[in-house]
């Protein structure tokens, strides 16, 4: 069975973010093991830091998975700085770092139209950066999710329907 690991890229409890990562882990089943990281407890990236150990888990969990699961919003047209910051404690050492042809699923969210498109931009520039593999498939852009959050739960079916195909794929590629 694949081992998923979850990087949300918001920190808020009630983020549209992590109400999305929760429906694709149940939507999963028992097709994966699923994990989702802790992003807020790594220190800002500073390379004088030397065995952290927040640090060291996030590597391990990284390096441990099957694949990784990308669920973030998009702010100012990009990636969250919190995100930005795990992956870039994770790249280390360049080139050689626990993304190294790790498969890689993105999923994007915004409260506007576009569904956070340039986030996902983003990220897989910068996935592409550290020699990770973004899977290849449709995007998965979740447009207006904060309306799409009730009491915690994410509710759009044709969307949920959509990510669960293309994460099917995701599946198929991890072999």
């Amino acid at each position: 069975m694949p081992k998923l690991l979850f990087l949300t890229g918001s920190l808020r409890a009630e983020s549209s973010s992590r109400a999305v990562t929760r429906a694709l882990i149940e939507a999963l089943g028992d097709r994966a093991t699923c994990e989702t990281a802790d992003i807020a407890a790594l220190p800002h990236y500073n390379d004088d830091i030397k065995n952290d150990a927040a640090v060291a888990a996030l590597r391990d969990a990284i390096g441990a998975a099957d694949g990784v699961v990308f669920v973030t919003p998009e702010y100012n047209y990009s990636v969250p700085g919190v995100l930005k910051n795990a992956i870039d404690w994770a790249s280390r050492p360049a080139f050689d770092s626990v993304f190294k042809y790790k498969r890689c699923f993105i999923v994007t969210v915004s409260g506007g139209a576009t569904g956070g498109v340039r986030a996902q931009s983003h990220l897989k520039y910068v996935l592409a950066g550290m020699m990770a593999l973004p899977h290849p498939g449709k995007e998965i852009l979740v447009p207006f999710a904060g309306k799409k959050v009730e009491n915690g739960v994410f509710r759009d079916d044709d969307i949920m329907a959509f990510a669960g195909a293309q994460m099917d794929e995701f599946l198929a590629s991890l072999g």
